[in-house]
C-alpha cells in the first residue's frame, strides 16, 4: 500500500523526543502502545462497550518513527468471534520534513469483550 487508508485514524499523534533513544528513533514500544490504544478504541465501538487486550498475534516494524513525526493508527476489523474482536492496526507517519508519507509498522491485535466485572461476554451483534 502505498498511502494511507482513506479513513479516519483511530489515533493520530505526534512522536516527541521522550519517546526516543538518543539516534532520535523513536522506541517501539511506544509505537506498540499507540497501536494498542488505537485497536482498543476500535474494538470498544465494535463490542459495544468494555474490551481488554488479550493477544498481539502479529508486529512487524518496516521503517523507523523519527522525533515529530505525526503518527496515525488505522484499523480495521479481521474477524469477530463469539466474545472476542481481532483488530489489524496499520501505522503510518507524515514526516516531520519532507510531508512524505509512509506505513511504518502493522499488527494483529485481539481484544475480548468483557462485562463490568471484567468476565467475558458476547460481542453485540449489528456493531460495525
Amino acid at each position: 500500500m502505498s498511502a494511507p487508508p482513506g479513513v479516519v485514524p483511530s489515533v493520530r499523534t505526534i512522536a516527541m523526543p521522550a519517546d526516543a533513544n538518543p539516534n532520535g528513533d523513536i522506541f517501539g514500544g511506544w509505537i506498540m502502545a499507540q497501536m494498542d490504544l488505537a485497536g482498543g478504541t476500535h474494538a470498544f465501538a465494535v463490542a459495544g462497550g468494555r474490551v481488554t487486550t488479550v493477544a498481539v498475534d502479529a508486529m512487524t516494524f518496516h521503517r523507523p518513527v523519527q522525533i515529530g513525526d505525526q503518527v496515525s493508527c488505522y484499523c480495521s476489523t479481521e474477524r469477530i468471534g463469539t466474545t472476542s474482536i481481532a483488530v489489524k492496526v496499520e501505522t503510518w507517519v507524515r514526516r516531520r520534513d519532507d510531508q512524505t508519507e509512509e506505513r511504518v509498522t502493522e499488527g494483529l491485535f485481539t481484544f475480548v469483550a468483557i462485562d463490568e466485572r471484567g468476565r467475558p461476554r458476547p460481542v453485540q451483534e449489528g456493531q460495525s
